[in-house]
């Protein structure tokens, strides 16, 4: 591991968990915004903080806090180098430092005022180190606002995948795959968030079924990005194709978010 100093003087590890095709994902992102605006309207801030912006992806939800921020500073920290580099395009250099690192091992100088999260967790799979990192970055009284695929999140949507994962010719390709998602209980995440010194005065989760604009876009760009890493560049198309048959029309995602708000002890 490398570790680098970024603006401000934040070291930060030069590693990511993987990477994304940001742009592609910037431009199917409107779901994951909605869900932000949400979120960020749930973080109470007097507009002088500093907020760090855990998984912060293209920067689209980071704009969102910084508006927030007058007079404060944000934190938007990323593991992809793509989606970093575009929220360095997007976010005020001078307000904002956009560093690229896997939250696992992110360390920052100072504790920040606050912490948010949207659409980001559930990609995480060690969730008690996880909510420790975050944690150690909070100042006591800090508050932790996030949200993140829960349990039962994209259910149907991921018994498809099985379905269609075992076909040949894909099955070659996806039957050693790893698991990629974390969707967590709202008992195992308040649990966890305790343990990792948070007092919990929300957790829980709400159905959110959502039909994206662009499909196909939307489900090579965030679902299945990882998928078809693992496929030659032949059967991606055909993957697609195979679980929109699937899916039906018009296409219906059976998103589950996990939601809470949190004080650092």
């Amino acid at each position: 591991m490398r570790y680098d100093v970024g603006p401000y003087g934040i070291a930060y590890a030069r590693m990511a968990p993987r990477d994304w095709n940001a742009r592609s994902y910037d431009s199917v992102s409107a779901p994951q915004q909605e869900w932000g605006a949400a979120v960020v309207a749930r973080l109470e801030l007097h507009g002088d903080e500093t907020v760090l912006d855990a998984g912060a992806g293209t920067g689209r939800v980071s704009e969102m806090v910084l508006a927030r921020l007058p007079h404060g500073h944000l934190i938007a920290v990323d593991g992809s180098p793509s989606m970093a580099a575009l929220a360095r395009e997007r976010l005020p250099a001078d307000r904002v430092s956009v560093i690229c690192a896997d939250l696992l091992e992110l360390e920052l100088p100072q504790p920040v005022d606050a912490v948010i999260s949207t659409a980001t967790f559930h990609w995480v799979m060690d969730h008690d180190r996880l909510f420790g990192r975050m944690r150690a970055a909070l100042r006591p009284g800090g508050r932790f606002v996030a949200q993140c695929g829960g349990e039962g999140n994209i259910a149907r949507v991921r018994a498809i995948d099985r379905e269609v994962s075992s076909r040949t010719p894909f099955a070659e390709h996806l039957a050693a795959m790893a698991e990629i998602w974390n969707y967590a209980s709202v008992a195992a995440t308040r649990e966890r968030l305790e343990r990792a010194g948070f007092e919990v005065s929300a957790c829980g989760i709400a159905a959110a079924p959502t039909t994206p604009p662009q499909p196909r876009e939307f489900l090579e760009a965030v679902i299945f990005a990882p998928h078809l890493e693992l496929l030659p560049q032949s059967l991606r198309t055909p993957f697609i194709d195979a679980t929109l048959a699937e899916l039906g029309d018009p296409v219906v995602l059976d998103y589950q978010r996990l939601n809470w708000d949190a004080v650092a002890r």
